[in-house]
């Protein structure tokens, strides 16, 4: 998987001081879908369906991080944001299990709709023969 991931560094932005200006801590990681060789053809399809507006035309999945002031960790998070990322994306989720309405709950709202007509039946003012 390392393969397919590379680093790219530049100056973060921002309030920082001196540090900001001499120190290359924004952290881009760049994630190769194509080259991903622990991830089965169907997994690619999948990560590339689910994650379409985060991959660009080339096809890499980009994760940026600038939040802390040491290049380390920004790269430690970042690596973490992709994990999280790849995991929820190859989720599948559970087939739905259709249910029916029960009787019980069918006369309740029946009974529910009988009682709102009639609050709102003695709303309106009556009517004089």
């Amino acid at each position: 998987m390392l393969k397919a991931v590379t680093f790219k560094t530049s100056r973060s932005g921002g309030k920082g001081g001196q540090n900001v200006n001499k120190v290359s801590s924004k952290v881009m990681l760049v994630l190769t879908v194509s080259a991903l060789d622990v991830l089965n053809e169907a997994q690619k399809e999948r990560l590339l369906s689910r994650l379409n507006n985060r991959i660009d035309a080339d096809g890499n999945l980009q994760v940026v991080v600038q939040e802390d002031r040491s290049q380390v960790v920004n790269k430690k998070k970042a690596l973490e944001r992709l994990e999280i990322l790849v995991n929820e994306a190859l989720k599948v989720p559970k087939p739905r299990k259709e249910t029916k309405i029960s009787s019980g709950e069918k006369l309740k709202r029946k009974w529910d709709k009988r009682q709102r007509a009639l609050k709102k039946q003695f709303r309106q003012k009556p009517i004089l023969d």
